[in-house]
């Protein structure tokens, strides 16, 4: 069956046996088609009819009509030998086109295509045809199809040479015969023709003429030959040359210009026409379906106005349009029915518009999605700002336009992600800055003693509440300024980096609960509603990379603290090495876009911080040669912002819920508190050192037996003492919410190495004040001359000077002394009291402690300031009754001796020094000398072996005298030794002189008031 159906299809050239219409190459028939159906011959008496299938007879035609089975004619009218179809050569299938059409292959609309499979085409490749007729024979089976392919070689051979041995005289004539002909029309118009008759073979003879007869399709006679011969000119023009262009070039110029002439006249009103009819009909597909074609162009004018909410309204209209579309096709093969034209320009017209407006939606989704993660505001500043949160915005946009990955999740991980980079980024920058400024400030100079004692002196000037004021260089406050400013961007929670870290959870715990989705579109069809509902891992993960996040913070603050300085400082290089990577803004100026401070050259680098031991070296948070005014001040601060932010961490529900974060924000809190006592304590030893620098030998204005360093010590120690109560207790954080599971109180240890230090700084501060009235005699040109001479501040109210001789060692032992006096009376007890109100402490042994130093330290400069003075009394009274002149040449003497007055003078002048400087030390040192020197008078009379009557008088009158006129300085001590002397006196005596001692007395009694009466003016 297959066999007679191949047949068919060849003999009528047909692709089907079974053809729905008459093929279009069919009307395209030769001229002799033409011919025997419209032009009968006109002596004809009738028309031979003709069958409705003739023209797909291929023997109609006669002999111009190809011989070959299934042969293929041209749209140009050609014979073409290649056949439509053909069984395997291999003899495996029955028909090549068919198999191709099955692996897709378009044979149909492709001829070349086709040849190159067919056997019987000159373009017929072995390779192709084997590797897609038999791509998946096997061996045997193309072994097979060999041995077929040589069996009908085999029978063609033998139908060829059976055919060629019958016809062998018809082979002869026709090549003979075409051989002629082509030698003819060759040679037309070249030669002239023979006149001869031509011959006649045998062959010729048999059919009665020859075909070189026939001229024109008419027979001619011999008479009339010589009449109708054409010209030698037309000849030639119509001859098989290359110069005529084989026989056309007498109809090539004509058929040109008629063509020519033709496209003038008729091209135009053709071509308008097909214009005409082509607009026409564009412009009613436009007006049917305006609204689909304005969607596209309405799409993209809302993605470039970034119109939202336009944009998903126009974006439901094209989805519905595509879904009316979808659903007129679904319908149609539903129901098996063929889709109208209409309905059919419908669906194609709809399809291009949402494919456009696809395309339009996916590219504006993934801007949509690069701006998401790029958004990274803070939630309070945009409320505050009264502005809109533009990530829900674009959320919503994107739910409303549906997608496959979840927007709400995506930007939470993002928003974590930029939290994440920006806590590590912030932290390495402002470590490396502090570092720079501090290499920088190490390097430089050490503030002199003048500087120093400018800066302790501070807080006597005016209070610390309202700033930092005076208390230090301004490199060290510029220093502090920038760690605390640098701590508050990272850990404050209005405009810090914890701030969006409290936000970020915040909002998440938001989508966690679902009260953020209430406001957000379920997209079309509720295709979104899947992305309103977070998972458990995605809540877990949240919770986690909250607890992460201040666990980043909390490392960053604690390693400031308590780790040693940082050595690598390449962060802030400048220029930055350029990389292929390198935006060209990272090439420009550094000072663009950050301070020149921070810029580093790399051939010129700060040096290294200096190792000489100083306390601060082992501190990153301490600037060089900080005092603890400055630290107490600014670490204080540092603080409360340290436990309001740890307390604001614990507050997070994912990190106070009973995880270990809660006990490492303690250990944070509780190691930086650590690290700043250590710090401040180091830092008040040096300052209570420096205080000796505080004494300017200014007289105070309210006691003047006192200078300034008094009152401004003491501001200083209850200012080191208020600000390390504020370190240690951290009290403004303690009043914020939630701190109490953070901010604990201070360990015992603590508290007892501030206890020490305020023990051992009070200790360094009384031997600054001795080596001060110690110090050799300065000379106008030392340091306390110069600042007496040019202060203007040493002058009372009435323009007098306040500043004592401070060239005079003797004067500023006295001054000590007074101080000395007063910390012991008064102040030492006012700053035990603070520290122990402050401290809720009681420092019971410290405060014994100090008195008996103090006691200490005042006892040894009163014996260095009256040594001298002791001395010249004790040899002046020895050597003046040792000597020979001492006893009296009379038996009653009426004077004492010159050895008296130059021991009164001296004490006069020691009391006229401490009367005018510290007169409040003028009976205690007059006392002590008039003690002194009546041990003088104990040890010299003890060296006398005996006294006579005159020298018991003498002695009696000198001894008496010097008491009489120190008589406000006696003490009970000077009684004492006096009842000593006369002791010593009456043993040296017998009982004669005792008896006319007692006689005597009423006249040295006299002697003595006379005395007394005589000298009061010199005395």
């Amino acid at each position: 069956m297959a066999d007679y159906e191949r047949t068919i299809l060849n003999h009528y050239n047909i692709t089907t046996p079974f053809p729905s219409e008459w093929p279009a190459e069919k009307d395209l028939s030769d001229a002799s088609d033409d011919d025997i159906t419209t032009k009968p011959k006109p002596n004809s008496p009738f028309r031979r009819s003709k069958s409705r299938y003739s023209a797909l007879d291929r023997n109609v035609s006669g002999g111009r009509r190809s011989l070959v089975p299934g042969s293929q004619k041209t749209r140009e009218g050609a014979d073409n030998l290649v056949q439509q179809d053909e069984p395997d050569p291999l003899g495996s299938k029955d028909s090549v086109v068919r198999i191709l059409r099955q692996r897709g292959l378009p044979v149909d609309d492709d001829t070349r295509l086709r040849n190159r499979f067919l056997l019987s085409s000159t373009t017929f490749s072995p390779a192709l045809f084997l590797s897609q007729i038999h791509s998946e024979a096997s061996t045997e089976s193309l072994l097979q199809g060999l041995e077929f392919l040589s069996r009908s070689i085999d029978q063609k051979s033998a139908s060829l040479k059976l055919l060629v041995e019958s016809n062998f005289e018809r082979f002869v004539r026709a090549k003979a015969t075409i051989d002629n002909v082509y030698t003819e029309m060759r040679n037309q118009g070249t030669q002239s023709e023979p006149q001869q008759r031509p011959t006649h073979s045998r062959h010729a003879s048999r059919t009665g003429g020859h075909f070189r007869n026939i001229s024109n399709g008419r027979p001619t006679s011999s008479s009339g030959a010589g009449n109708n011969k054409p010209l030698p000119s037309d000849r030639k023009k119509n001859a098989l040359t290359k110069e005529s262009e084989y026989g056309v070039q007498g109809i090539k110029a004509p058929l040109t210009e008629v063509a020519v002439k033709a496209e003038e006249v008729w091209g135009p009103a053709l071509g308008g026409r097909e214009r005409e009819e082509s607009l026409r009909m564009i412009l009613d597909s436009i007006e049917k379906y305006r609204d689909v074609f304005e969607v596209g162009g309405k799409i993209a004018n809302c993605i470039k106005r970034r119109d939202y909410e336009a944009l998903v309204e126009q974006y439901r209209r094209a989805r519905k349009y595509a879904n009316d579309a979808r659903n007129v096709a679904d319908t149609a093969i539903e129901r098996r029915t063929r889709l109208t034209d209409a309905e059919v320009h419908e669906i194609i017209v709809i399809g291009r518009m949402w494919v456009d407006v696809e395309e339009q939606i996916e590219d504006v989704k993934r801007d949509i999605w690069r701006r998401l993660v790029g958004v990274q505001t803070n939630l309070y500043s945009t409320i505050n700002g009264g502005q809109s949160d533009p990530h829900m915005e674009l959320i919503a946009t994107l739910l409303e336009l549906g997608v496959q990955d979840n927007p709400i999740w995506v930007w939470l991980l993002s928003r974590y992600d930029h939290l994440k980079t920006k806590i590590g980024a912030t932290s390495e920058r402002f470590k490396v800055e502090v570092e720079v400024l501090r290499r920088r400030l190490a390097s430089g100079d050490a503030p002199s003693s003048k500087t120093i004692a400018s800066h302790l002196r501070s807080p006597s000037r005016r209070g610390l509440q309202d700033g930092a004021g005076a208390v230090d260089t301004l490199g060290v406050l510029e220093l502090w300024e920038l760690i605390y400013s640098s701590l508050r961007s990272l850990l404050s929670t209005q405009g810090g980096v914890l701030g969006d870290v409290i936000e970020f959870w915040d909002t998440s715990q938001s989508f966690i609960d679902g009260k953020t989705q209430m406001t957000l579109p379920v997209g079309i069809d509720g295709q979104s509603r899947r992305h309103h509902t977070l998972s458990t891992d995605g809540t877990r993960d949240l919770q986690r990379g909250a607890i992460e996040l201040v666990d980043l913070i909390r490392d960053s603050v604690f390693s400031f603290f308590v780790d040693p300085p940082i050595e690598d400082i390449s962060l802030l290089f400048s220029p930055i090495p350029p990389t292929p990577d390198t935006p060209k803004s990272a090439t420009l100026p550094a000072t663009t876009f950050k301070d020149s401070r921070y810029n580093l050259d790399v051939n010129n680098l700060p040096p290294p911080s200096p190792r000489t031991g100083e306390s601060w070296e082992k501190f990153a948070f301490w600037p060089p040669y900080s005092n603890s005014l400055s630290g107490v001040h600014y670490l204080s601060k540092l603080l409360v912002l340290i436990g309001s932010s740890a307390s604001e961490m614990a507050a997070i529900s994912s990190v106070g819920g009973g995880t270990p974060a809660v006990e490492w924000l303690r250990s944070l809190v509780s190691g930086v508190r650590e690290r700043c006592v250590q710090a401040v304590c180091a830092a008040w030893a040096k300052d209570a050192e420096n205080c000796k620098f505080l004494e300017d030998w200014t007289r105070s204005s309210e006691k003047r037996d006192q200078t300034k360093m008094l009152s401004q010590f003491m501001a200083f120690e209850n200012n080191v003492i208020s600000g390390m109560q504020r370190i240690l207790f951290i009290p403004d954080a303690m009043s914020r919410s939630g701190s109490v599971e953070v901010v604990l109180p201070p360990p015992s240890k603590l508290l007892h190495l501030v206890r020490s230090q305020f023990v051992t700084s009070l200790y360094k501060a009384f031997s600054g004040m001795v080596e001060n009235a110690e110090k050799s005699v300065m000379t106008v040109d030392d340091e306390w001359s110069r600042e007496v001479m040019g202060d203007t501040s040493y002058l009372d109210s009435a323009g007098a000077s306040m500043a004592p001789n401070v060239g005079n060692a003797n004067v500023r032992k006295l001054l000590t002394l007074s101080n000395l006096q007063a910390l012991r009376t008064d102040i030492v007890q006012q700053l035990v009291q603070q520290f122990e109100a402050n401290f809720s402490v009681k420092l019971t042994e410290e405060t014994k402690t100090i008195r008996d130093v103090l006691g200490q330290i005042d006892a040894r400069l009163f014996k260095t300031y009256t040594s001298p003075t002791v001395q010249h009394l004790s040899a002046t009274v020895k050597n003046g009754i040792l000597s020979e002149q001492w006893a009296p040449t009379t038996d009653r003497p009426s004077e004492v001796r010159s050895y008296v007055y130059e021991a009164l003078l001296s004490l006069v002048l020691v009391h006229t020094d401490v009367s005018t400087t510290a007169s409040s030390l003028t009976p205690t040192i007059l006392s002590y000398l008039l003690e002194q020197t009546s041990l003088a008078f104990l040890e010299a009379f003890k060296q006398r072996p005996k006294y006579s009557l005159s020298a018991l008088m003498q002695a009696t009158l000198d001894v008496e005298f010097v008491a009489q006129t120190l008589n406000q300085y006696l003490t009970d001590k000077v009684g004492e030794v006096q009842s000593q002397i006369y002791y010593q006196l009456d043993k040296g005596t017998d009982n004669d002189a005792r008896m006319r001692l007692q006689n005597e007395l009423p006249e040295m009694r006299a002697i003595l008031k006379k005395l007394r009466e005589t000298t009061r003016s010199e005395l």
